[in-house]
């Protein structure tokens, strides 16, 4: 214990030194909340470690906030101890002289964290001898509109930026280029990595494929690509939604899930085999049947909204069930097994609102426990539309109540992430799909005030 408290202290030190010589002087120091939004306080350099370093504190109500800034936990709401991760540090994109650190509770808080949640099962994985790579993928909504005209419409009606888009268009890309462009710029000030950025299907839909890294940095890039991508347009006068349904007429939002394994000494991928006829490793098979598994009991940690469910209903292009297939969009896994070095496996039931933490901790958890368990991969799909629902296949909860309950009852995740962690969880997703359900929609009203 004594040597890991040095060896963080001169972690600290070090940090702090290089922050100091390259002109830092403020830090933006933030938390990651149950939904995936970052809770900050920004302070001069020389005063972080004070706050949050040995012997600061932070009050405990960040995991028991719901998205409405109500609280849902229990109290006593005190300052617990803190801990300050310097691996994380990058530069902030938007004040000059300044830089981003996350930081998290180190006393009982931290068994809610989803933060780190993710790390144990990063840690899992090292003692299983597997390295790990990680990235994600979301889809996004831009609306030319101002936070104040949302809000003065009642969020209804809402004008889309770029609503000539057609999907992949070169002109469209043309059209909005300074918009990417400069979004681009944003996040690779900040050190948020990025493959792919552009137009993706109909009015105002964007899509971002992020790099692969290490599992923590992936939901860290991903996380701050959703914070900054939504900051950077409030900034132009514009809103960005990471919402998974904004309507009826809209396209259903993804945020997909990429992870490959390797061995952790000789640094081989492992979900490649030559000699198998589709190229799959048994590991592979093992994790993907893992992941099949557990998802239709296990869903509300990667689906934590009541209105991710909304996109899970007929015209979407999201799968329906729990499936698999190599290479196949309309699966739940996208299994990749060739080539070797690019192999890998895609959860494709996250939706664009998902907490990357959580949504990560469910994908590397579950194909852990598949590869643990020698999971049996069922058949997999042969052929899949957006609508398809192959005979024979479990289904996923219709919505956020019915995830809340299965999960619940889930005794793999309860192994994998605590008693603690799951009760609580499940406890805010039936806060939240209550404070949902109580409230009518002008649509329902259209729909029941005359006819009922």
């Amino acid at each position: 214990m004594a040597a890991k408290k040095s060896a963080r202290k001169t972690a600290e030190k070090g940090a702090v030194a290089r922050l100091r010589k390259q002109g830092v002087k403020t830090v933006h120091v933030a938390i990651p909340d149950m939904d995936g939004s970052l809770r900050e306080r920004r302070l001069a350099l020389d005063d972080v470690e004070t706050a949050f370093g040995p012997g600061g504190t932070f009050v405990n109500v960040i995991h028991k906030w719901d998205t409405g800034e109500s609280v849902i936990g229990e109290p006593p709401f005190i300052g617990e101890a803190t801990s300050l991760d310097w691996n994380s540090v990058r530069d902030y994109p938007f004040e000059d002289d300044s830089a981003f650190v996350f930081a998290d509770f180190a006393g009982p808080s931290a068994a809610l964290s989803p933060r780190e949640l993710l790390k144990t099962q990063i840690a899992r994985a090292a003692k299983m001898g597997f390295a790990v790579k990680a990235a994600m993928e979301f889809e996004f909504h831009v609306l030319d509109e101002t936070a104040e005209a949302c809000r003065a419409k009642g969020f209804e009606n809402v004008d889309m930026f770029a609503p000539d888009n057609r999907c992949w268009s070169t002109q469209s890309a043309a059209i909005y280029a300074d918009y990417v462009a400069d979004l681009d710029a944003v996040l690779k000030h900040a050190g948020v990595g990025l493959f792919g950025l552009g137009l993706e299907l109909g009015p105002g839909c964007f899509e971002a494929t992020l790099r692969a890294t290490d599992p923590l940095r992936a939901a860290d890039d991903a996380v701050l690509f959703k914070t900054f991508t939504k900051a950077f347009s409030r900034r132009l006068g514009l809103t960005a939604t990471f919402m998974a349904q904004l309507s009826a007429n809209h396209a259903g939002l993804s945020g997909h899930v990429h992870l490959s394994l390797a061995d952790a000494r000789s640094g081989k991928p492992v979900f490649h085999d030559a000699k198998d006829a589709d190229g799959m490793s048994a590991t592979m098979r093992h994790a993907v049947g893992g992941i099949v598994e557990l998802a239709p009991e296990a869903l509300a940690m990667a689906a934590h909204t009541a209105n991710a469910y909304r996109r899970l209903t007929p015209g979407n292009w999201a799968p329906k069930t729990a499936t698999w297939a190599v290479q196949n969009y309309a699966a739940a896994v996208r299994a990749v097994p060739a080539p070797a070095k690019l192999a890998r496996l895609e959860f494709r039931l996250p939706a664009s609102d998902t907490n990357p933490y959580l949504a990560l901790a469910l994908t590397l958890g579950s194909a852990l426990h598949g590869i643990e368990t020698k999971a049996k991969l069922p058949a997999p799909i042969t052929r899949g539309g957006p609508d398809e629902t192959p005979e024979g296949v479990p289904g996923l909860p219709h919505d956020l109540l019915e995830a809340a309950d299965r999960l619940e009852a889930c005794k793999p995740a309860r192994a994998m992430f605590g008693d603690v962690f799951i009760d609580h969880f499940v406890a805010t997703r039936r806060h939240e799909e209550a404070v949902i359900r109580k409230h009518v929609s002008a649509f329902e009203r259209a729909r029941y005030i005359e006819a009922v």
